[in-house]
């Protein structure tokens, strides 16, 4: 190459060369007298580089499979390529390089057209120095670089974009057709920007106008306990429809769980229930069976249109999957008031923190939340109950919640 040598500002780029080390250069280029002049100039420049040269285009797509290059020097006039294709054939057989194309004085627009095809720069042979070299290569390796992550940053918003149409998908819609039981829930998952988590919950009306409703809390954080939650929340239901009830239900979703599982280690607590707003006697009933989780809450209202609380007592039972097979899980027959509400949560509301020191909200703590909060009903509640007990709590437990409020 010849041409003036013109001083050319330098303008510092970051380069993503780790350590220090040394530009890998591949020069394509089938005149012996431009491969020198380019290696000359290399030597101007402030770079510390490691070039290879190769005269057809077949020598420099071997070369590439031997050692990937950070920035490819392409001639686009070889003996067994030119073009537009010798860049895409290039891109193809190397996507990290940066590719600068040389062009004779007469093919700028050569040039341009590569760049608009994929190539980071073009330079024209005759114009070319060191100082020129030096920017070109650094910008082109940078600039290739910023592609690149940037490309990956579309692929992995894409995919969290899928990722949250699917969880989207796999909540949870209340199966009812009666108007007798209204229900609220509040689901909030403690992973950052996840739409499930391990906590599940999920209402069925029967055709004899029951309302059954679990509500479950798999053992671990992260997609796998997410999946296992999706996983018991289907079964439930499908058992459910199936005319299973009770202990009966709970041996099959923990025979489910253990084929399921990744791990010895995962359980889940879970609490089912049936009930009925309105019976042959005219009492309301519900039918509650434990499995390794906290009873509901009875709601009342009082004067002013406050909601009280209290315990509703059922008999305990070991979590699915800690020792299967067990099956110890009784259920409890609870009468009801003519109306009121049943409040279901998960742990990872009543284990939050109540201020800076170590003292837990629990179940007490959630009833006391019950019982100052104004007068609301249904997801206003709900979500109020939430939000307070996250205030609380400030972040320092970092659980999924969920709450699931019926109302009769």
């Amino acid at each position: 190459m010849t041409g003036d040598q013109a001083a050319v500002e330098r303008v510092p780029v970051p380069v993503p060369a780790p350590g220090g080390e040394a530009f890998r250069v591949l020069l394509v280029e089938d005149d012996a007298g431009d491969a020198l002049l380019v290696e000359e100039y290399l030597s101007d420049t402030g770079l510390r580089f490691r070039m290879h040269w190769s005269q057809t285009l077949a020598d420099g797509l071997n070369r590439m499979a031997e050692e990937i290059p950070d920035c490819v020097l392409l001639d686009l006039h070889l003996p067994d390529a030119s073009g537009i294709a010798a860049v895409r054939q290039t891109q193809a057989a190397c996507p990290s390089a940066a590719i600068i194309v040389l062009t004779g004085m007469a093919e700028s627009r050569s040039g341009a057209e590569a760049v608009a095809a994929g190539a980071q720069d073009y330079l024209v042979k005759g114009t070319v120095n060191g100082e020129l070299l030096d920017r070109a290569i650094r910008y082109a390796v940078h600039r290739k670089h910023a592609e690149r992550t940037a490309a990956r940053l579309r692929l992995n918003e894409q995919r969290a974009q899928e990722n949250r149409r699917l969880e989207r998908g796999l909540l949870p819609v209340p199966m009812r057709t009666g108007s007798a039981v209204a229900t609220a829930s509040c689901y909030l998952p403690g992973r950052e920007g996840a739409l499930l988590a391990g906590d599940f919950l999920d209402v069925v009306e029967t055709p004899d106008g029951t309302v059954h409703a679990v509500i479950g809390d798999v053992s671990g954080h992260g997609p796998d306990a997410a999946a296992m939650g999706v996983c018991l929340r289907i079964a439930w239901r499908t058992l459910i429809l199936g005319g299973h009830r009770d202990a009966e239900l709970l041996a099959v979703i923990e025979r489910i769980l253990v084929a399921e599982r990744t791990s010895s280690s995962l359980f889940a607590t879970v609490m089912t229930l049936s009930l009925r707003p309105r019976t042959d006697s005219g009492d309301a009933r519900v039918k509650i069976t434990l499995a390794g989780h906290d009873a509901p809450l009875l709601l009342r209202r009082a004067s002013g249109g406050r909601a009280t609380s209290r315990h509703i007592t059922a008999e305990p039972g070991m979590a699915l999957g800690l020792v299967p097979g067990l099956a110890d899980w009784r259920t409890t027959a609870v009468p009801l008031p003519d109306s009121g509400s049943l409040l279901l949560f998960t742990d990872g509301l009543t284990e939050g923190h109540t201020g800076p020191d170590s003292a837990r909200l629990g179940t007490d703590g959630l009833m006391s939340l019950v019982d100052a909060a104004p007068p609301m009903t249904g997801r206003p509640l709900v979500d109020h109950l939430a939000t307070t007990a996250q205030e609380m709590d400030a972040g320092r437990h970092q659980d999924d919640i969920a709450l699931l409020l019926l109302t009769w």
